[in-house]
């Protein structure tokens, strides 16, 4: 009962736009910053690089998956194709640990192995990451709280920010010292920075696949609600859970008092879903005898 497709459609559209705009940005920096770490010879800035990569390729499967996503239900898929946002999602994060192990072992390696590094050049290049980074994540900034889609392209964005950040002050102090291992600590610093944040993202995106109940939404506080809307005697099989990630539904069997209408108890209990915890998408049986019991009971939909 209840729709919102209108509304996750305009949440699609919009986002699908944010990520136009940063893939964009984020592609056209990406081969401006490979080039520079190869003629530089700085872990640091290829470690950043590879940050970029994941974040223009993130940002292209997360684009594709709200395409796909956009697809109309079929025989096959009476959901739908909404869910590859999610898997987009799980797929960007494991992109971002890969990321994360090649830096770390690029950067031992180069300890062991110190190499000479032209430090300005660095300086420019990670300055102008910088800028651009800063650009893409004003774009999808307003995304990131409605879609985990979103939300993954902008954390990548925002640790390769940071990454920029920390080229930086590696070229400041390669370019006063000579020290060439400041480089490769700071290639590490990036990649451990980024591996809690990644994490987050996947468990997130892990407890939609596994169709756990969606952060906000606190499941014993939705059960007392429906225990106390009017014509409810008791309620059992309610389960909470998300087709994506701003798509909540539920599911419940609502076990009538004594007199109640079946209509109007249900079509109250909606509303209360609605207004107090912003689940639309929900099916509610109602019953005049609890079917745990095996008595006679009355299904309505």
């Amino acid at each position: 009962m209840g729709s919102g497709h209108d509304h996750d459609h305009g949440t699609s559209t919009a986002s699908a736009t944010a990520l136009t705009r940063a893939l964009v940005l984020t592609g056209g920096f990406l081969i401006v910053e490979v080039i520079a770490g190869i003629l530089t010879n700085s872990l640091a800035l290829l470690s950043d690089a590879a940050h970029m990569l994941t974040d223009t390729a993130g940002i292209a499967i997360a684009l594709a998956a709200i395409k796909i996503g956009e697809r109309p239900a079929d025989s096959r898929r009476t959901f739908g194709y909404r869910r590859f946002e999610i898997l987009a999602a799980a797929l960007n994060s494991i992109l971002l640990f890969l990321a994360a192990a090649y830096i770390l072992y690029e950067a031992w390696r180069r300890l062991i192995e110190p190499s000479e590094i032209d430090s300005l050049p660095m300086l420019a290049v990670a300055f102008t990451g910088l800028l651009v980074n800063i650009a893409a994540m004003r774009i999808l900034a307003p995304g990131k709280d409605v879609s985990l889609n979103v939300k993954g392209a902008y954390l990548e964005v925002w640790s390769d920010m940071l990454g920029s950040v920390g080229v930086m002050l590696a070229a400041i102090v390669i370019y006063l010292t000579e020290w060439t291992w400041v480089d490769a600590v700071v290639a590490v610093g990036i990649g451990l920075w980024v591996v809690p944040r990644t994490w987050k993202l996947f468990s997130e995106t892990m407890n939609v696949l596994l169709e756990g109940v969606p952060d906000g939404i606190d499941l014993e506080a939705v059960a007392t609600d429906l225990r106390t809307t009017p014509g409810v005697a008791d309620i059992h099989d309610l389960h909470v859970w998300a087709l994506t990630s701003n798509q909540p539904s539920l599911s419940v069997h609502i076990v009538l008092s004594d007199g109640a209408d079946a209509d109007v108890t249900r079509n109250a209990a909606a509303e209360r879903l609605a207004d107090r915890f912003h689940i639309e998408h929900v099916t509610i049986q109602t019953e005049k005898f609890d079917c745990r019991d095996g008595n006679e009971h009355h299904g309505l939909h």
